[in-house]
C-alpha cells in the first residue's frame, strides 16, 4: 500500500490477469491514522472536553463509566470533561475534582474502561477564576483571579442555566506559584488515575484565560501589562506540568478569540501567536484551538479571523474545535489545517460519531436542555446507537 496523499486517498496497487492496475479507495481525511507523539490514532476524531454536572460531591460517579465507554473506540482520543484542580478552581455544581485521593480513586475505572476498549484518555485540568461564586468556595470566600473586576451580569445570555457570578479577589503576585503548583499536583494525580496525559484548560474565559486577555487583565506587577507578562501564569503552569509528567503527555486548551465569561483581548491574532510560538520550548504534544467563530462559545458566528497562523507555528499535534460538522471536518484535515478534529455536542448526541461518519449516517440531534441537568442517564447515557450493540 503507497500513500499517493497524506489524506485525501489511498490507493492500493492490485495485480490481476498478469497486468497491473490501481484501484483507488478513498478514504475520508477524519478516517486516517494519525501519531501523536507516542500515541497511535486510529482516526482523528476526538471527543472535546464536555462539562456535564454529573459529578456529585466533585466525585466522579460510576454512571460516567458507561458515559466514557460508549464514547471510546480503538484508536480514539478523548479529553475528559473540565476537572478542578483545588476547592477554589470550582465554578459550576457536580463538576468533578483531581485534587484528592478519593477523586482519584472515582477516576481509575472511568479510566480502565476506556483503556479497554482501546482509547486513549486526556483529563482536562481546570481553574474556573472568577466565573465562580462564593457558594462553591471554601468557607464562602470570594473566587480568585487575575483581577478584581466581576463578569458583566447581562453577558450570561445562553440560556444554560449557568450561574450568576461573585466579584472575584485580585490573586497577589506571592500567591500565583502556590496556584502554579495546584496545576502541577493535578496533573500528577491526573496519571496516578491512570490518565495517558492532560489538557491545560486555558480557555473560554476561565482563570488562565483571565490571565491571558487584556481585557480581563489590568494588573501591574509581572503577570500583567505587557503580552509577555499576561501570558506569563500560563507558561509557568505548561513548564510546571510538563517538569512533572513530561512534554509527551501534555496538551493545552487555547481561544484567543472567544469572548466568553466576558474575557476579551484587543489583539488576540497577536496573543495566538505568541502563545503558539512560545509552547514550543516545551515540546508539549499538542495545542488545542478554539475556531475564531465561536466567539461566545455558544452557537457558529461569521468571520474573516482564522487559526492558521497559530497552525504555522506550533510545532506539535494541531487540534481544532468550533461547530464542525463532518464535511467540515474531513476538509480542514485534507488542507492541513489542523491533525485532529474535536467535536462536543455531535460527540455528546452520537456516542458512535466515529462510526456514523465513517458510514455517513444520520446523526442524532443533540438535546441542550439537557446538557447540565444532573440526571445520571436523561442527556448522558441513553442517546441510540446504530444498532443496539455497543
Amino acid at each position: 500500500m503507497e500513500n499517493k496523499t497524506k489524506f485525501q486517498s489511498l490507493v492500493v496497487d492490485v495485480e490481476e490477469d498478469h497486468e497491473s492496475e490501481k484501484t483507488t479507495v478513498v478514504t475520508a481525511p477524519l478516517l486516517t491514522p494519525y501519531k501523536m507523539g507516542k500515541f497511535n490514532l486510529s482516526h482523528r476524531i476526538v471527543l472535546a472536553p464536555l462539562t456535564r454536572e454529573r459529578s456529585f460531591d466533585n466525585l466522579p460517579q460510576p454512571h460516567a463509566i458507561l458515559y466514557y465507554s460508549q464514547r471510546a473506540s480503538k484508536g480514539g482520543l478523548l479529553i475528559a470533561e473540565a476537572t478542578g484542580i483545588s476547592d477554589t478552581s470550582l465554578g459550576f455544581p457536580h463538576v468533578p475534582g483531581i485534587w484528592t485521593k478519593e477523586q482519584v480513586e472515582a477516576w481509575k475505572p472511568i479510566v480502565d474502561v476506556v483503556h479497554a476498549k482501546g482509547g486513549i484518555f486526556f483529563c482536562q485540568i481546570w481553574h474556573s477564576g472568577r466565573s465562580s461564586k462564593t457558594d462553591f468556595q471554601p468557607n464562602g470566600q470570594a473566587p480568585i483571579s487575575s483581577t478584581d473586576k466581576p463578569i458583566s451580569p447581562e453577558l450570561r445570555s445562553d440560556a444554560t442555566e449557568l450561574p450568576s457570578f461573585t466579584p472575584p479577589r485580585r490573586l497577589r503576585t506571592e500567591e500565583i506559584p502556590l496556584v502554579v503548583n495546584d496545576f502541577r499536583i493535578a496533573a500528577r494525580k491526573a496519571i496516578e488515575a491512570g490518565f495517558d496525559g492532560v489538557e491545560i484548560h486555558g480557555a473560554h474565559g476561565y482563570l488562565i484565560d483571565q490571565f491571558l486577555k487584556d481585557q480581563v487583565n489590568d494588573r501591574k506587577d509581572k503577570y500583567g501589562g505587557s503580552l509577555e507578562n499576561r501570558c506569563r501564569f500560563a507558561l509557568e503552569v505548561v513548564e510546571a506540568i510538563v517538569n512533572e509528567i513530561g512534554a509527551d503527555r501534555v496538551g493545552i486548551r487555547l481561544s484567543p478569540f472567544t469572548e466568553f465569561n466576558d474575557a476579551k483581548d484587543s489583539n488576540p491574532e497577536e496573543l495566538g501567536l505568541y502563545m503558539a510560538k512560545s509552547l514550543n520550548k516545551y515540546g508539549i504534544l499538542y495545542c488545542h484551538m478554539v475556531e475564531p467563530r465561536m466567539k461566545m462559545a455558544i452557537e457558529v458566528s461569521k468571520t474573516d479571523l482564522s487559526l492558521v497562523p497559530m497552525r504555522k507555528a506550533f510545532k506539535g499535534t494541531v487540534i481544532v474545535a468550533g461547530g464542525y460538522t463532518r464535511d467540515e471536518g474531513n476538509k480542514a484535515v485534507a488542507e492541513n489545517h489542523a491533525d485532529l478534529i474535536a467535536y462536543g455536542r455531535l460527540f455528546l448526541a452520537n456516542p458512535d460519531l466515529p462510526k456514523r461518519f465513517e458510514l455517513d449516517a444520520p446523526l442524532n440531534k443533540y438535546n441542550r436542555n439537557t446538557f447540565y441537568t444532573p440526571d445520571p442517564i436523561l442527556g448522558y447515557t441513553d442517546y441510540p446507537f446504530l444498532t443496539n450493540t455497543i
